[in-house]
């Protein structure tokens, strides 16, 4: 088994910590590059800005399996400068505006740090309390000495946290898998052939993956994500019977999303796999939500498809949360199915 030590908990911070919005991902990238050279046999940055790494096994008829993790992150672009430091911005990926007024953010290469504002709830009108908060009526301020550029990107200023079993952090989505993915080539299996591709652009249409996918022309593919945890309990007080996944239970093995039907096989091929090495693991409850998988399971002539996500709580919001034992248990599914590989799992349908 694999284990979660101090050396791992500082890469997820950098990463977590690092600003990587959608289609600006070169501060994760950075992060990535280091990481994985001195483990691979082939690394290269693609054209769209994913990093493609190869790692051979050995042996003959090797399946060739690609591992996906984005690097983006959900964020915001400033689209005007209006003067004294107020700028206006446009979202970048599935954000809620109610989660915006007030909250810190980091703006640009340098992280100029400033707050997303809003009109005071004591100078709001009757009709303005009951309305949504629209995005129009916000803005970065960075104070009359912050300067940004009109295409810059910015992001939640949440710091990275360790708290008891639990992680707090901006950007878990898909930090966490990032994470994993690096720890998997360092500890490659010779039965394969590794293709990971960190891909960019998750966020706002599965971008980088579709590319990475072309490149790679994988056997079959494994999209590593974060999951929304809607594991509160209900208003009511009552049992959540409506849960998408939950904290504590394990990786969440995925049977259907709103990307991708996955394959029967590889579902049943990771249930095995975490039964016999008695790891906890939970199905990933169908409804709303993608992954890189439904674009990998398009490329060239097809691609049979999974995903295996770490459960999180609050997601695409300042803060979400996450279990370490979440964390380590889909680590060691993926490393354990990773060294199961062969090629009768996908020879045929009949």
């Amino acid at each position: 088994m694999l284990s979660i030590g101090a050396k791992q908990f500082n890469l997820l911070e950098r990463l977590c910590n690092a600003m990587s919005v959608s289609g600006d991902e070169s501060e994760v990238r950075k992060i990535v590059l280091e990481e994985v050279k001195p483990y691979a046999d082939e690394v290269k940055v693609d054209a769209l800005g994913s990093v493609l790494v190869t790692k051979c096994g050995a042996g003959k008829k090797r399946l060739r399996v690609q591992l996906d993790a984005h690097m983006d992150e959900v964020g915001f672009m400033i689209v005007d400068d209006e003067g004294d430091g107020i700028y206006r911005f446009e979202v970048i990926g599935g954000i809620d505006s109610r989660h915006l007024p007030g909250k810190q953010v980091i703006v640009g290469k340098d992280h100029t740090p400033g707050v997303i504002g809003a009109k005071p709830y004591h100078l709001l009108s009757d009709d303005e309390v009951e309305q949504k908060i629209s995005l129009d009526s916000l803005r970065i301020d960075l104070g009359p000495n912050g300067k940004a550029n009109v295409g810059d990107r910015a992001a939640f200023a949440t710091k990275f946290k360790r708290v008891g079993p639990s992680i707090l952090s901006k950007s878990i989505d898909d930090r966490i898998g990032i994470a994993i993915l690096i720890e998997l080539l360092k500890h490659a299996p010779a039965n394969i052939d590794l293709c990971i591709s960190f891909s960019v652009q998750e966020e706002i249409g599965l971008r980088g993956a579709q590319a990475a996918a072309h490149y790679f022309n994988p056997d079959l593919a494994i999209a590593v994500d974060s999951t929304p945890a809607r594991d509160l309990p209900d208003f009511d007080g009552k049992e959540n019977h409506s849960y998408n996944t939950k904290l504590g239970l394990g990786p969440a093995i995925y049977i259907a999303n709103s990307s991708t039907l996955d394959d029967p096989r590889l579902v049943r091929f990771l249930e095995e796999t975490a039964i016999e090495e008695k790891i906890p693991y939970q199905f990933r409850q169908p409804g709303g939500g993608g992954t890189n998988a439904g674009a990998i399971q398009k490329s060239s002539a097809g691609v049979p498809v999974i995903s295996v996500s770490v459960p999180h709580r609050y997601t695409h919001s300042p803060i979400s949360i996450s279990r370490v034992n979440d964390w380590k248990n889909t680590l060691n599914l993926l490393h354990a199915a990773l060294k199961r590989i062969y090629p009768s799992l996908v020879q045929s349908r009949l």
